[in-house]
């Protein structure tokens, strides 16, 4: 389950790479341009502000997100990425932060350009820091003892998502051309154990999910101090969260 207000707490820093991506998509106009994996909604006003006369799709797997994308005035839909076909006069797609959920996803990227018109744009980003401090000492928790049998293979790992090359070759094999790079963004934080809090709103939600309350309060008060002392606070109160994204954008020939 998500939690839309935990996820949008850190906002100002997690939309950051969506309007690093629109800004490579060129297509001057477009018929039908799509927020596959709207999340809670907030982002999807960077699509209609960029192509007003647009027909606006918005989709989403949690029902909490799209109940709160609707409430922004959204006519979002809750539909399971993997399930989503384009219609034919989609000219412009974002995917932002989904795909490191969908194992395969490169099969789809490939359903999915085969299926859209000539000229059209996809544009996606996902997470590249299943090797930060973060995981390791999360996954390290993990393998503990006590922890091992209820939440070992749950989270996300490196094998998640490919470089920036491997998607470019991927998405150049369909004949798209293709702009392909990566960012690490450097994230001033504030506030207690924001880095925990970060991950709560995306990488630990699988293990909320299987934690009742108490577990969870034990699992989150374990891992807040070794988190603390791999991102610890300067003297002005800031934590520095570095964050890799990887980027792609595909317009088919």
């Amino acid at each position: 389950m998500w939690d839309p207000q935990q996820y949008l707490d850190f906002s100002e820093h997690r939309d950051r790479p969506a309007h690093d991506l629109v800004a490579r998509v060129r297509a001057a106009s477009a018929r039908r341009v799509v927020d596959l994996g709207c999340g809670a909604g907030n982002l999807t006003h960077l699509l209609t502000d960029r192509w007003p006369r647009a027909e606006v799709e918005a989709l989403d797997s949690s029902p909490e997100m799209v109940e709160s994308a609707r409430g922004r005035g959204i006519d979002a839909r809750v539909e399971d990425v993997r399930e989503w076909k384009p219609r034919p006069d989609t000219d412009v797609v974002m995917c932002n932060a989904v795909l490191q959920w969908v194992p395969d996803h490169v099969d789809l990227l490939r359903r999915w350009l085969a299926d859209l018109p000539s000229g059209a744009w996809f544009a996606f980003q996902v997470p590249g820091n299943f090797e930060s401090p973060s995981h390791e000492v999360t996954f390290d928790l993990i393998d503990e003892p006590r922890w091992r049998d209820r939440l070992g293979g749950l989270l996300l790992g490196p094998d998640s998502v490919r470089p920036a090359t491997g998607y470019a070759d991927a998405l150049a094999d369909l004949g798209a051309a293709v702009d392909a790079w990566e960012t690490t963004y450097v994230h001033a934080l504030g506030g207690d154990d924001p880095v925990l809090e970060w991950i709560t709103g995306t990488m630990l939600r699988p293990v909320r999910a299987v934690l009742g309350d108490e577990e969870w309060d034990g699992f989150r008060a374990e891992l807040a101090p070794r988190l603390r002392s791999a991102y610890p606070r300067r003297p002005d109160g800031t934590t520095w969260l570095p964050f890799r994204r990887i980027f792609a954008v595909a317009e088919l020939r």
